[in-house]
């Protein structure tokens, strides 16, 4: 049997191993960062009969094989397409709340807490309540309003007397001027006194009510100053708060906007610059890509791991991202160049470390012919030298092309 012969046989048998040698040829293939473009590695001229380079045609060598039609379909010959690599660089990270629209929700005097409203992961709008108070303080500021207002109705009801003896000359004037600074201090007195009681966060129309009924509720109600999620919740009925004092009874986080804190090589810290837009893609949602712009770069390289924190801020309206969520970051570094591109599968990294495909040109006899690799992007190799655009190559099971080749040349 010829050379020829026996690779076609080999390879006719060499199918029933094709599951096992692709899988092979996925978990065999390198980081692509170790193959940036390098002076490639001239074609094999090798041939039975002298033919001439390949930039005419591949002639059948000892590193070509023949394919039968439906060998061909099986190994997907497909044309060299081109298409845009971008040079960029990528590190992992988590999302997280914006710590910077966080914040802690504590009462605004000491109380005992006596009911709560919302549970930890909820939503909550600005002014809902979050949790109520029993609140001393807030019945003694209602009494000084009650006696307040009592004292300010008579020391204007005074006045208005003193004016009028007055100007029948029944009364001195410094008794008129007397009337008037006792109405004065008792109107200060009133509104330091509604003052004090807006602060527990009663309304002008709920003091009035106060004042009117003679009647003090000593139930404060604590409302959300944000609109946001619930990130943490310490409070618990009977529970004393304290102004000031952590742990805070709710924390809430505006969720509007995520961070994405991704840990970058110090080696890439040159290209990092604020305001760079960034592509951040989480696990939960496959294909789904969130766009972000970086707003912190990190003041010191870690000495362990030698990287440095960078932290992008990702508007996220629908609320999808979750603290947690780990998640890839991508920042373009370069401009967008066009080169012709191979399927992963289609490239074959030998033993030398050279990077080979198969080419034809009459989709029946296939070639092994070195390439240059750069990047690789989007399931797509970037080749820099030994293809052109147009050229037939095999865009699946390279390296079972390889291996049967290996089996009809022993």
């Amino acid at each position: 049997m010829s050379l020829s012969m026996k690779r076609v046989a080999t390879l006719g048998a060499g199918l029933l191993l094709a599951g096992g040698a692709y899988v092979i040829a996925v978990s065999l293939r390198p980081s692509r960062e170790d193959r940036l473009p390098s002076a490639a590695r001239a074609a094999d001229d090798r041939s039975s009969n002298g033919a001439a380079s390949r930039g005419v045609t591949d002639a059948l060598t000892a590193d070509s094989v023949e394919l039968s039609a439906d060998e061909v379909e099986q190994f997907k010959v497909r044309p060299v397409v081109e298409r845009v690599f971008t040079v960029q660089r990528d590190a992992v990270g988590t999302i997280d709340f914006n710590q910077e629209m966080s914040v802690a929700v504590f009462p605004p005097v000491p109380g005992k807490i006596i009911t709560l409203f919302a549970r930890a992961g909820d939503d909550v709008g600005r002014g809902d309540p979050l949790y109520t108070i029993d609140s001393p303080d807030l019945v003694q500021a209602g009494q000084t309003l009650i006696a307040t207002t009592g004292v300010l109705n008579l020391t204007t009801r005074v006045l208005e007397r003193a004016k009028q003896l007055r100007e029948v000359q029944g009364l001195a004037q410094k008794d008129v001027d007397q009337a008037v600074s006792d109405q004065q201090a008792a109107e200060g007195a009133f509104k330091a006194a509604r003052d004090a009681v807006r602060i527990f966060g009663k309304t002008d129309a709920e003091m009035d009510r106060i004042v009117a009924d003679r009647k003090i509720d000593a139930v404060l109600v604590v409302r959300s100053p944000i609109a946001g999620r619930v990130t943490a919740r310490n409070a618990a009925p009977g529970l004393l708060a304290q102004p000031g004092t952590a742990p805070a009874p709710y924390t809430l986080a505006d969720i509007s906007t995520m961070w994405m804190l991704a840990n970058v090589a110090e080696t890439d810290f040159p290209v990092l610059r604020l305001g760079a837009a960034v592509d951040v893609t989480v696990k939960a949602y496959p294909g789904r890509v969130f766009r972000g712009t970086i707003v912190n770069i990190g003041a010191a390289v870690d000495p362990t791991t030698h990287r440095v924190v960078v932290r992008s801020e990702i508007p996220d309206p629908t609320h999808e991202l979750r603290p947690g969520m780990f998640a890839t970051f991508v920042i373009r570094t370069g401009k967008a160049v066009r080169s012709p591109a191979v399927p992963l599968n289609g490239v074959v990294r030998e033993g030398d470390g050279t990077m080979t495909v198969w080419v034809t040109t009459d989709r029946r006899r296939l070639v092994k012919r070195t390439v240059t690799v750069a990047l690789e992007q989007e399931g797509f190799d970037q080749i820099v030298d030994g293809l052109k655009p147009g050229e037939l190559v095999a865009t699946d099971r390279a390296l079972f092309l390889n291996n049967a080749l290996t089996e009809a040349s022993r």
